[in-house]
């Protein structure tokens, strides 16, 4: 497979509950060491300054929520929220998740350590790089339209890292995988379904969908789920492969959401039931019977804003490092 289509795996990027079940081996941790307010008295300015220094960035770069929220997402869904996506290199000088090809195209990683540098200066060795991270996706999300909500903290970070671990989801991954997948990381079908609407913010290559449009299955050239109007728009913005220099199509990206490209909302489940999902693991959501009715209750209600805030809240607590585990680093690409 395309080692560009595995970076297309959910930005990654639901239910009232703040708590995590183990619902497999996969979670060993469920993060229950974590609470909301374990920076009060420690580092008292922590959110503000998280705040100052995202707004800033995105001032600069309207894309960079999506970035953001990616970033959590791959760090999570590799070992745990345990920063040990941001590691340049590691005491065992094995190849780290960032080299991964499924981590082509993340990035965000300045922002997290121009926080990590203003933190360290007013609470030196204090605030972990995870947390850190998890503070940040909060704030790509309040900046994209939705509610800012509470994020437990007290993760510590990973001293490893390592390229091989990195197993994520691609675009053409069956849904039965996809939901054994989330399943192995204690999330339900429904937080699946609501993490996925980070899909409605950020950029898409056009290699993670242009086979849907072009060479879909042997004599069925164009995928039958696609909605035939949104098809022929697409196929302006990203022409059959090969048609172009190989330069300028990996260039060529377009929006996820076309209606509201920088704003988090369940535009993407209306898009979905219209056929209108650009990667083939999101219009499954629409279609299997399993799903559709999540998909359809987000896109006809406002429980969107809920149910993503709280799948973002669990995610936080996959795997995660709490208390004597692992370390707080001065700089969040290196370990100490």
């Amino acid at each position: 497979m395309d080692c560009r289509l595995i970076t297309a795996a959910v930005f990654a990027v639901t239910l009232c509950s703040m708590m995590v079940v183990a619902y497999s081996a996969d979670v060993n941790n469920p993060g229950n060491g974590l609470h909301v307010g374990f920076y009060n008295r420690k580092c008292p300015n922590l959110e503000k300054i998280v705040i100052d220094v995202v707004a800033k960035a995105v001032e600069k770069d309207r894309k960079l929520p999506a970035a953001l929220i990616r970033l959590f997402f791959h760090d999570c869904f590799v070992k745990g929220c345990d920063a040990s996506l941001l590691l340049d290199v590691t005491p065992s000088g094995e190849p780290v998740e960032m080299l991964s090809p499924a981590s082509f195209g993340v990035r965000g990683l300045e922002v997290i350590d121009q926080i990590k540098a203003r933190v360290e200066q007013e609470c030196p060795g204090t605030v972990s790089c995870a947390d850190i991270l998890a503070f940040a996706s909060r704030e790509a999300v309040a900046l994209s339209g939705l509610p800012r909500y509470e994020v437990p903290a007290g993760r510590r970070d990973s001293r490893t890292s390592r390229a091989s671990d990195v197993i994520l989801p691609s675009p053409t991954t069956p849904l039965d995988e996809l939901i054994d997948f989330f399943s192995r990381k204690g999330l339900s079908l429904e937080e699946m379904v609501a993490l996925s609407g980070a899909h409605s913010i950020g950029t898409v290559h056009c290699s993670f969908f242009d086979y849907r449009m072009y060479n879909f299955a042997p004599g069925k050239p164009k995928d039958p789920s696609l909605n035939e109007v949104f098809a022929a728009q697409l196929a302006q913005q990203c022409p059959a492969p090969n048609t172009l220099p190989a330069e300028e199509a990996k260039k060529r990206v377009v929006d996820s959401d076309p209606t509201t490209p920088l704003v988090l909302d369940n535009h993407y489940y209306t898009s979905l039931m219209q056929g209108r999902g650009l990667m083939e693991s999101d219009q499954v959501l629409a279609i299997d019977p399993r799903t559709r009715g999540e998909v359809a209750k987000l896109a006809r209600s406002d429980s969107f804003a809920r149910a993503f805030a709280n799948a973002m809240i669990k995610m936080g607590r996959i795997n995660v490092l709490t208390e004597d585990q692992g370390e707080i680093r001065k700089n969040c690409r290196k370990f100490i």
